[in-house]
């Protein structure tokens, strides 16, 4: 995700640098097309499907008092649709925060060229984390997850979800599908393209994992550790881009990455264990989220090891690698002070000889005439 500058010619239409600048405007200009559906009879119907969360289910008031009706939802094959529309958001708002926010602090900053592409992935991420981890939290405040972590595994009905929480599910799956088409907007490096590939699609995978199988609330708790711990890496990598004196923060934040990692395995086991513990349904139904089988605790619990493993794995490739760049950065003084102190002592050595035959040269002369 290189700094991109805005050349003065203006690029042929629907060519492949017309589509890089003026994608948020083509992107816009698809979700405006959804939005002007709802003003005709015609059309309002299909855009509606785009813009609002479908498959809800009306409950009545379970107290006397209460007048309002309670809506739950569940999910469907038209919550693809609103996926795709909120993904086209997305992209607007991450070309938004690109070019107001993260293009002028490098310009101010003057970043090398290697340093933009992740100076612009640190920033889009701290934005993304830090909002959602807000997000998360109130929900889990309003729906007494805090309060009651009994809710983690006794949450009922256990196929229903709110509007909060379905939105916020909604949201990032939409977030992390728009990631793909930012590899080519952003003009992502080749050999940057597969750790990227594999970051977003491991999201992917357990966002929609916890989604499909109505395990809300557990995912929604793993979720805003995984998010908590990686603002603070992006956090961190920020001030060291802005100043190098900042490494040393990289320790601390390996610190609550490990203890991050390690609340999460025991919330996963806990939770899964109280969660499928009870009767084993000997016909499980994930449509209905019915997943109360041997399998289904196997494979929830087996996934979370993997990519807490994997994730571990690849802080540890991290911090060598920065421990061999300091190497070699320590190491490269001292090889030049050595090659300077050999030079010198060659200059010395020859300047002495120079002078000695200078001084030696009437002696010689001397010598040859008598």
């Amino acid at each position: 995700m290189a700094f991109r500058k805005k050349s003065t010619k203006n690029p042929p239409v629907l060519s492949h640098e017309f589509i890089l600048q003026n994608h948020a405007d083509l992107v816009a200009c698809v979700g405006m097309f959804f939005v002007l559906g709802l003003m005709f009879e015609g059309t309002a119907e299909a855009s509606i499907v785009f813009i609002t969360l479908q498959h809800s289910v009306t409950f009545p008031a379970a107290e006397e008092r209460a007048t309002e009706s309670k809506f739950l939802y569940y999910y469907g094959i038209k919550d693809l649709a609103t996926v795709f529309f909120y993904m086209l958001v997305a992209i607007i708002i991450h070309a938004t925060i690109q070019e107001y926010v993260l293009d002028k602090i490098n310009r101010r900053m003057q970043f090398p060229k290697a340093k933009q592409s992740k100076f612009n992935e640190s920033g889009q991420f701290s934005v993304f984390y830090l909002v959602s981890c807000i997000w998360g939290t109130f929900i889990l405040i309003s729906e007494n997850c805090l309060s009651d972590p009994t809710l983690l595994w006794r949450a009922h009905p256990h196929n229903m979800m709110t509007f909060q929480m379905k939105f916020f599910y909604i949201s990032q799956l939409a977030y992390w599908f728009h990631a793909f088409p930012e590899l080519y907007f952003q003009r992502t490096k080749k050999q940057d393209i597969p750790r990227q590939l594999v970051y977003i699609g491991l999201h992917l995978f357990h966002i929609a994992g916890a989604y499909l199988l109505y395990l809300n609330h557990l995912g929604l708790v793993l979720l805003m550790m995984h998010y908590f711990v990686e603002l603070l890496s992006h956090i961190c990598d920020l001030f060291y881009f802005s100043d190098e004196k900042y490494q040393k923060e990289f320790s601390l934040w390996a610190v609550v990455f490990i203890l991050g990692r390690l609340v999460t395995l025991i919330v996963s086991v806990v939770t899964v264990g109280f969660h499928l513990a009870g009767g084993q349904n000997q016909n499980p139904d994930a449509i209905t989220g019915n997943v109360n089988v041997l399998a289904a605790k196997i494979a929830v619990l087996s996934s979370s090891c993997t990519i807490q493993a994997y994730i571990t794995w690849n802080l540890f490739n991290v911090q060598l690698q920065r421990w061999m760049e300091e190497d070699t950065a320590l190491q490269a003084p001292s090889v030049k002070k050595k090659r300077t102190k050999g030079r010198s002592s060659r200059k010395g050595t020859e300047n002495g000889v120079a002078t000695s035959n200078r001084v030696d040269s009437p002696h010689k002369r001397k010598e040859k005439s008598s």
